[in-house]
């Protein structure tokens, strides 16, 4: 999972994040982030039941102020892919995985809650928080 989406779910290391964010704002993502917040929020909203519609809502625009505000920047993730596809093919990791890694990369940092991105991570030689 996401550490984006473990922090708008408060879900487990969301904390951490939460810490992390603060001391380092503002925190890169690709794109495909955006997509795996709603997408996630949606889930436990619809699928799980756990939480309201009106809930869910506000969670998400919780998160949109977030990246609105420039604390969290999201990139295109086309810049990402080439380098992301190789991740990917070399590591046996889903490419939408992968694009968080190729990023962090660039910035010399990936905050992760996913035990394997971090795994990658200590092997490509990358600093990385888990």
């Amino acid at each position: 999972m996401p550490a984006i989406v473990a922090l708008i779910l408060m879900e487990g290391g969301y904390e951490k994040v939460s810490e992390i964010i603060k001391v380092k704002k503002p925190v890169y993502t690709v794109d495909h982030a955006l997509k795996e917040v709603a997408n996630a929020i949606w889930k436990v909203a619809y699928l799980k039941k756990v939480t309201s519609n009106d809930t869910a809502l506000m969670v998400y625009k919780g998160f949109i102020k977030l990246v609105k505000s420039h604390i969290i920047r999201v990139e295109g993730e086309s810049q990402y892919i080439d380098k992301a596809m190789e991740i990917a093919l070399r590591y046996g990791v889903p490419v939408y995985d992968a694009l968080y890694i190729a990023q962090a990369l660039v910035y010399g940092e990936l905050l992760t809650c996913d035990q394997i991105q971090a795994r990658i991570a200590r092997e490509l030689g990358l600093a990385y928080i888990s």
